[in-house]
């Protein structure tokens, strides 16, 4: 037993060969340095130049299209419907034929009217003659006065009689030429409310529209507040707002385009809506394509002034902070100032902005939550795209 202890004692030998070993290497690890990291430079930040410029002032609102007319095609006479004759949703013109009522009993009924006509006629010719073959035998004391008398006022109760006639003869007329429904107006007409074989009437209800679409109308409500603002610059341009066309109008539509043919105001209404504290306006625009149609939605642009020397910037430049407009302003020590600001007008990605600034400063327009008031930044030249900073390798091991 003592013996297997023995062999398994390492020697001293191998002690001493083990602690040379450790030692060795404690002292190769122990010459090993490595650099620290490296200091993290100022932020690198987009920077973008306030220019001046001319600002167009715009107010922009929310109006339906309507046609100029819409004409509402209505039976006159009652009869049945034979054919429709226009296509729907088609350009027809003042005249055109839409609808034909059955008109059978109308030609028989303005027959029977001519006939009654004829027949007044014929016998008014003979109490004419009566009048005419008394009167000097009257005068003679051939025939009794009162011979003459009736025969005239025979013959003026065959005049009414003829009068009647021809009267009865024109309804009959104007009843048959209703049973042939036109179009009053050039114009887009609708959808057919009524089929073929319907039995159609005075009571019926609307048979189709027919709208006059060039132009079109845009109507519109303005505050009372706007239109005297826009009144106010009218006169003082000189105009006269009895006479004349109001200010220019644009149409955007509903996808965000601009209408290519420009418009203006037609009129307005001549009383304020007291609930809404608003008036409404209609603008015309020329239609020839036939582009806009009545019922859209669309928003109605209009120029209101110019704001000359307008200090311009990108919107991403400017931040709101619960209410508050901010910028960020880059000096020439390269040192941020957050500035308020007040905004104003939009033009597409650009934004004019009013404020303790002037043409000329460099404001942070991409990067701007990498900054504080007062903190140092690497600018570069907004757009420019910044080639991100290769991580440094690590410092190899020196012995």
């Amino acid at each position: 037993m003592i013996e297997t202890i023995l062999l398994l004692r390492p020697s001293l030998g191998d002690v001493r060969a083990n602690f040379w070993l450790v030692l060795g290497l404690l002292v190769a690890g122990s010459g090993c340095k490595r650099e620290a990291p490296p200091t993290p430079g100022p932020p690198i930040v987009e920077v973008t130049t306030i220019i001046a410029s001319n600002v167009p002032i715009t107010r922009e609102w929310v109006g339906t299209l309507e046609g100029q007319v819409n004409a509402t095609i209505l039976a006159q006479v009652t009869g049945y419907l034979l054919k429709q004759v226009y296509r729907e949703g088609s350009f027809v013109t003042n005249g055109q034929v839409l609808f034909q009522i059955d008109p059978g009993p109308f030609e028989a009924a303005l027959a029977r009217a001519q006939a009654q006509e004829e027949e007044a006629r014929a016998h008014q010719g003979k109490t004419q003659l009566d009048v005419d073959r008394y009167t000097p035998l009257a005068k003679t004391q051939a025939i009794a006065e009162q011979e003459l008398d009736n025969a005239i006022q025979a013959n003026k109760g065959a005049i009414a009689q003829v009068a009647s006639a021809v009267a009865a003869v024109q309804e009959a007329k104007l009843n048959l030429g209703f049973t042939t429904i036109r179009s009053p107006v050039d114009g887009v007409a609708g959808l057919a409310q009524a089929q073929v074989g319907n039995l159609l009437g005075p009571s019926s209800g609307t048979l189709t529209t027919v709208s006059q679409i060039n132009p079109i109308r845009a109507y519109f409500s303005v505050s009372q507040q706007t239109m005297m603002q826009v009144q106010e610059a009218r006169l003082a341009a000189g105009e006269d707002l009895r006479t004349g066309e109001g200010p220019p109008l644009q149409l955007v539509l509903a996808a965000g385009g601009i209408y290519p043919h420009p418009g203006r105001v037609r009129f307005a209404d001549n009383q304020v809506d007291v609930k809404t504290g608003t008036i409404r306006v209609v603008g015309l625009f020329p239609n020839d394509q036939q582009l806009l149609v009545p019922g859209m939605f669309a928003r109605v642009r209009a120029l209101m002034g110019i704001e000359t020397n307008a200090l311009i910037v990108p919107q991403r430049a400017v931040t709101e902070v619960q209410g508050r407009y901010l910028v960020a302003v880059v000096g020439a020590d390269k040192k941020v100032s957050i500035q308020p600001v007040s905004v104003g007008e939009r033009l597409g990605p650009l934004w004019a902005i009013s404020g303790k600034l002037k043409a000329g400063d460099q404001v942070v327009a991409e990067g701007i939550q990498k900054v504080r008031d007062g903190v140092v930044v690497d600018p570069v030249p907004f757009g420019q795209k910044v080639a991100a900073t290769a991580t440094p390798p690590s410092a190899s091991a020196k012995p």
